[in-house]
């Protein structure tokens, strides 16, 4: 008898052992949630417009190649075209600088017309006439719009995006709403699509130059494409 009752002691304690060394499997909670999407756009007209412009010196008497216009004439026209409309002379940037030689059909370069290039930073495209009338036609080698901006760009990404987000909440709460549920607090946000649209205008030539010769152009508002700013975002809430 005693025998066995020792055996039967052995065997319980193994027993208790091995019960104390078995990893205790908790089941994890299931969370119920939601993940929908959120969209937003918005629109805005550009108030910076660039222009790149190239000035450049010229004869007055071409023929004989006599009377040169040089370029410092030409610049203070535009600067003073410039203080003229209100606008910073911070506006206006040297891009760079070129030159060639008149040949004037003999053997060696008779002359060096030098030419300048220029970066003008506007904040409505109609100035730019108002400007290019004060400068001398024949010393303006170009005018282009080289892109447009918005000022404000950096705080309308954040509005459209917070947007977007809000529009994801939105859509969660009417969809769970619709089968009876309620929308907890957001478990995870993601940006999915980061679009900025900021187009490239047309081409704008300088019309006085080509209009010289011909009847005055009529005088309709230039139009422009807006910038657009567009933002989807993947939001994720818990179902109560």
């Amino acid at each position: 008898m005693k025998i066995t009752f020792f055996v039967v002691i052995i065997l319980s304690f193994i027993s208790l052992y091995g019960a104390s060394q078995t990893p205790v499997i908790m089941e994890k909670e299931t969370v119920r949630k939601i993940e929908v999407t959120g969209t937003a756009e918005l629109e805005v007209v550009p108030d910076e417009i660039y222009f790149s412009m190239s000035l450049r010196e010229y004869f007055r008497d071409e023929k004989s190649q006599k009377d040169k216009i040089v370029l410092d004439v030409l610049e203070k026209q535009l600067i003073d075209a410039l203080k003229a409309a209100g606008m910073p002379r911070e506006n206006l940037r040297v891009s760079g600088v070129s030159g060639y030689r008149e040949w004037n059909g003999r053997k060696k370069p008779q002359f060096f017309l030098a030419s300048k290039q220029y970066q003008l930073k506007l904040s409505n495209l109609q100035n730019i006439n108002d400007l290019m009338a004060k400068v001398d036609d024949r010393g303006v080698e170009y005018v282009n719009v080289t892109r447009v901006e918005h000022s404000q760009k950096a705080q309308f990404r954040r509005d459209v995006k917070v947007n977007a987000l809000k529009a994801a909440k939105e859509k969660a709460a009417y969809l769970l709403e619709s089968i009876g549920s309620v929308l907890g607090e957001a478990l995870e946000i993601k940006e999915l699509e980061d679009n900025y649209y900021a187009p490239q205008v047309a081409q704008y030539a300088n019309v006085r130059m080509a209009m010289a010769d011909t009847a005055p152009a009529p005088e309709t508002p230039l139009e422009y494409q807006k910038i657009k700013f567009s933002y989807r975002m993947l939001a994720t809430f818990r179902i109560k």
